[in-house]
């Protein structure tokens, strides 16, 4: 297999030298030599190492010279299509054409008139290559005036009048045109260059023209994608886009769009391209969303979300958008409202998995909060102008089902406030168990004499369950009997105030009644024998109870009628605690888990059924796990000591595979030099950057730079 690999290199390397040598020798066949450079292009697109190789016999710096002194067309075309190529393939090539002497050729074959349209297109794309993801060709592409004659073509190149696709020459002019815009885009993002964006930004009102007179998708995803990339990030370019009009004339262009979405589907994906690039304008200057009112753009967001066409990403964009539109801006947030906004949020939280779109949902909810905290309790309190307020009352007034519309938003506002309770729940559910005293009831049942237990229980049996099904009956009627008050003070209640605090009204008034009926009761029948009064702590109960908000009536009577039950028979004595209530009921001072619950229940002596069958399970389970264990010695409960049981501890003498030592090359240290002066002691970055022997790592780089200055140093002193 090596021998294979290292014969078709050898092969490669003799092609490329005898494509070399026909360019030199062949400067009189301008056909000869378009074929060699298109032979070389497809070598080096199909082996990485070609580019490389053809790199260093001195190719790339001759095809440069040759589409500089050409004098026919096509050779020129097709050197720069190779030379653009060989950049875009290969960072070293990029970083060795990228020249302000080449910066300037492409110039002059931009800016002549008699340059042909194709042989403008390879130069404009020449430039792209060079300043893509490069900070100095971005540089040189403005200090050598290339932006310049850039922006002209922008303007020039392509008629607004005629823009028939169909006709060749207007097609290839539009190709130059998309080139520049590409162009143009590379020039100010990736990384973002400042003085390139405010530069760019006197091509704004051109633009808007083109987007006033062109909705074809040909037009506008270039501009839009170069309007978006220009106001990244940059507060002074965004707003001297907002003052030439640009946002509202892409608020128009989304408006129309979104009308004509259902008719094709192209029209939907086009208006969420315009949707990224307004919402790259709002994002960071939140005057400007009042603009966006004007045409009622959330709205049109809240229609294009339903979209079926449109996939995960294209809905993240535009719920993104809605984030920033509704972000400090009370009248995006009543757009949201009015049109069912919240509903679609939260339908986007729970019928998606993507973590981004919960999150840019998420955002959505938290920035309506306050205003439908506003809008849920009363109209008059909503923070409106004198004109809006005006004509939301109109709107109550003509609208009978409004009330049903506060409503829902209320309801929305009470679910928003449970995703935001669901992270801190346990935490303060486990502060509440904290705070209960069960501890001190433990200890006044320690003090209880075996004596009266033993007389309780026979007193018991005497009395098989007359008192507690009286209480019990008593309690339940009570209950049940209000269920009717409860519903009827349920229906009655005024859809502004919200059903929540009512029924923690309703669910405090029932305690207490309950209450008062159950200590009378107890009163009359606490026996005179009875030295021990054990209360039941329903203060903290009732407490607890009021903090978890329940909103079924029938629940709430059933929680009451077995809080109410349970507190008399705590009350009794302390034989019916311990035969209705075992520890593994009622013990949660503390949070538990497997261990400590184990141990819990092994201790009381007086278990429940269900405790008791799965204290039963366990010990079964764990005595057949002993079993195996002396059966199979291998078998470890604690992973102490898991290196014994490893195959490799038990060969004797094994070790490890030592890597074969490669030196390094001249070449090699040439690369370490200079990526250490590019970019410091990086040495991941240095590594991925050069074309270093395969099985180096970043530590032998830095360990061969150290070495050599070492010796260099030595060196120096020596001499």
């Amino acid at each position: 297999m090596e021998n294979e690999d290292t014969k078709k290199m050898q092969e490669m390397k003799t092609d490329l030298n005898l494509l070399l040598e026909c360019l030199k020798y062949q400067m009189d066949n301008s056909a000869s030599q378009k074929e060699a450079l298109v032979t070389i292009h497809s070598i080096c697109q199909q082996n990485s190492d070609a580019g490389v190789y053809f790199r260093e016999i001195g190719g790339l710096i001759f095809v440069k010279n040759l589409a500089k002194s050409s004098e026919h067309s096509m050779v020129k075309e097709a050197a720069l299509f190779t030379l653009g190529s060989l950049a875009e393939e290969n960072v070293y090539s990029q970083q060795t054409l990228c020249t302000s002497d080449l910066f300037e050729d492409l110039v002059l074959f931009v800016s002549n008139d008699d340059s042909s349209t194709n042989l403008k297109r390879m130069s404009v794309y020449v430039i792209l290559v060079l300043v893509s993801n490069n900070r100095c060709g971005q540089t040189l592409v403005r200090e050598t005036g290339c932006i310049t004659v850039l922006a002209e073509l922008f303007r020039t190149v392509l008629s607004k009048h005629d823009l028939n696709l169909l006709d060749n020459k207007v097609f290839q002019n539009y190709q130059l045109w998309s080139s520049v815009c590409s162009a143009l885009c590379a020039c100010v993002n990736n990384p973002q260059n400042d003085e390139n964006q405010i530069f760019c930004c006197s091509l704004f009102p051109h633009a808007n023209d083109w987007l006033i007179s062109c909705l074809k998708p040909e037009i506008i995803r270039p501009l839009c994608s170069f309007i978006g990339l220009t106001l990244a990030n940059n507060t002074y370019v965004q707003k001297y886009f907002v003052s030439v009009g640009g946002l509202e004339v892409l608020s128009q262009v989304l408006v129309h769009l979104e009308s004509d979405s259902y008719k094709t589907v192209s029209n939907a994906k086009l208006a969420v391209v315009v949707t990224k690039t307004m919402d790259a304008c709002i994002a960071d200057n939140p005057t400007f969303r009042v603009i966006l009112s004007k045409y009622h753009i959330v709205s049109r967001l809240l229609a294009l979300l339903t979209h079926e066409s449109l996939d995960l990403e294209e809905k993240f964009s535009i719920i993104l958008a809605l984030g920033h539109c509704t972000e400090d801006c009370e009248e995006n947030q009543y757009d949201l409202f009015k049109n069912n906004g919240l509903p679609l949020m939260i339908q986007a939280l729970t019928d998606s998995q993507n973590e981004e779109l919960h999150k840019a949902a998420t955002f959505v909810l938290h920035n309506c909060r306050k205003t439908s905290e506003k809008v849920s309790l009363s109209v008059r309190d909503y923070s409106f102008d004198e004109n809006k307020a005006k004509q939301l009352k109109d709107t109550n007034a003509k609208e009978k089902n409004l009330e049903e519309y506060w409503t829902r938003a209320k309801e929305i506002l009470h679910r928003i406030e449970q995703l935001e309770r669901e992270e801190n729940e346990e935490k303060i559910q486990r502060e509440n168990y904290e705070n209960m005293p069960f501890m001190k009831k433990d200890n006044t049942l320690k003090h209880c004499s075996t004596d009266d237990t033993k007389a309780e229980e026979d007193k018991d049996k005497n009395q098989p369950g007359e008192l507690q099904g009286s209480v019990s009956g008593d309690v339940t009627s009570k209950a049940c009997a209000d269920d009717n008050g409860v519903k009827t003070l349920l229906q009655s209640t005024n859809p502004f105030s919200g059903q929540k605090m009512t029924l923690r009204k309703v669910s405090s008034s029932r305690n207490q009644s309950l209450h008062e009926k159950t200590t009378f009761d107890k009163k009359n029948f606490v026996s005179k024998s009875s030295d021990h009064v054990f209360k039941y702590p329903v203060h903290v109960v009732r407490k607890k109870r009021q903090q978890s908000p329940v909103t079924d009536p029938f629940t709430l009577c059933s929680d009451i009628i077995n809080k109410e039950v349970v507190s008399f028979q705590a009350a009794d004595n302390c034989t019916k605690i311990l035969k209705y209530r075992c520890s593994g009921c009622i013990s949660v001072g503390k949070p538990l888990n497997s261990r400590n619950f184990s141990k819990l229940l092994h201790a009381c002596p007086n278990q429940c059924d269900r405790h008791k069958v799965i204290v039963d399970a366990e010990d079964r389970y764990k005595s057949e796990l002993r079993k195996s264990f002396i059966c199979n010695k291998k078998i470890l409960l604690t992973p102490r000591r898991r290196r014994q049981l490893t195959s490799k501890s038990t060969i004797p003498g094994e070790r490890k595979k030592r890597r074969i030592r490669k030196n390094f090359t001249e070449e090699e240290v040439n690369y370490l030099f200079h990526g250490v002066k590019k970019m410091g002691n990086h040495w991941n970055s240095i590594l991925w950057s050069f074309p270093f022997q395969k099985g180096r790592t970043a530590v032998d780089l830095a360990h061969k730079y150290h070495n050599l200055i070492k010796h260099a140093e030595c060196a120096a002193r020596d001499g």
